[in-house]
């Protein structure tokens, strides 16, 4: 592990957030290939892994955005950098991701896992199930990438705030995310990748589907990585605003469609395993 992150270490923070999105896409399609091997899936491993796959943004939302964001503020305040309250910048960025992710959710067109065409939501459109399906949890998809990319564009260039050696947020940090993120997108394939199949789908058609959910997280990763890196000033309103965009998805829809299925106690463990797991990837790592 240790050389891992020394590797994303020596690279252009630029460049590590697409290797590290193009990392959760890929276990993204990993998962999606279960669809080879299994004929069916249960839905209380589909609940499961919804569940882990909230608990994990939960963490990461905390421990990987909100506190480095809350962190760094205060020591801007303390080298005499700023006079902004702590808790500003990561209040309106927070809110602002949350309300980026309620205008998507109200414009694309997008249906949730377990529902029926009829109960699309977004704009009108003919858009078939399938790919209403697949723009469901490409929403997902887009906070997890800007969160990876601000992880590592937050890692960059410390100094031009005359902060050298107090960046708050490290390679270890910033790598943890990207690994908790793939986790979590390994199941979250497979439960996008089954629907589909059972739909009449061919499991080729089901894959390729299924694993173009994520093909938004290299493509954020890279833009959240850019915006932070080219304007550094943004960097806790940036981390927060991931955050927010993050909770939003977990709060309308993570958690509901695992609470559906009647197995709200497998859904709520596999939160919490999640929440486990985030925590300590980015403890143990940053």
């Amino acid at each position: 592990m240790n050389e891992i992150v020394a590797y994303f270490g020596s690279l252009n923070p630029l460049i590590a957030a697409l290797y590290a999105g193009l990392f959760t896409w890929c276990l993204t399609a990993i998962g999606a290939g279960l669809v080879f091997f299994f004929k069916t899936s249960s839905r209380k491993f589909l609940d499961a892994s919804l569940g882990f796959t909230g608990g994990v943004m939960i963490a990461a939302s905390f421990w990987s955005l909100l506190l480095p964001a809350i962190e760094y503020v205060e020591m801007q305040n303390e080298m005499g950098l700023s006079t902004t309250p702590s808790w500003f910048a990561p209040a309106v960025g927070f809110f602002l991701g949350a309300l980026m992710l309620f205008g998507l959710d109200k414009v694309i067109p997008h249906l949730h896992l377990f529902n029926k065409r009829e109960d699309a939501e977004g704009v009108d459109t003919k858009w078939n199930k399938t790919i209403l399906l697949v723009l469901a949890i490409a929403l997902h998809n887009i906070p997890e990438g800007l969160a990876v990319g601000v992880a590592f564009g937050a890692i960059a260039n410390p100094e031009l705030l005359g902060m050298e050696g107090h960046n708050v947020f490290t390679i270890g940090s910033a790598v943890a995310l990207a690994i908790g993120i793939g986790i979590q997108n390994f199941p979250e394939g497979f439960a996008v990748s089954m629907p589909l199949r059972r739909q009449g789908l061919s499991k080729f058609k089901s894959w390729q589907w299924g694993q173009l959910s994520a093909i938004v997280e290299p493509i954020f990763a890279v833009i959240g990585a850019a915006i932070v890196m080219t304007v550094l000033p943004i960097l806790p309103y940036a981390l927060s605003f991931a955050a927010g965009a993050m909770i939003f998805i977990v709060v309308e829809e993570v958690i509901p469609e695992s609470q559906s299925g009647g197995n709200t106690d497998i859904a709520t463990m596999g939160l919490v395993l999640g929440f486990i797991v985030m925590m300590v990837l980015d403890v143990a790592l940053g």
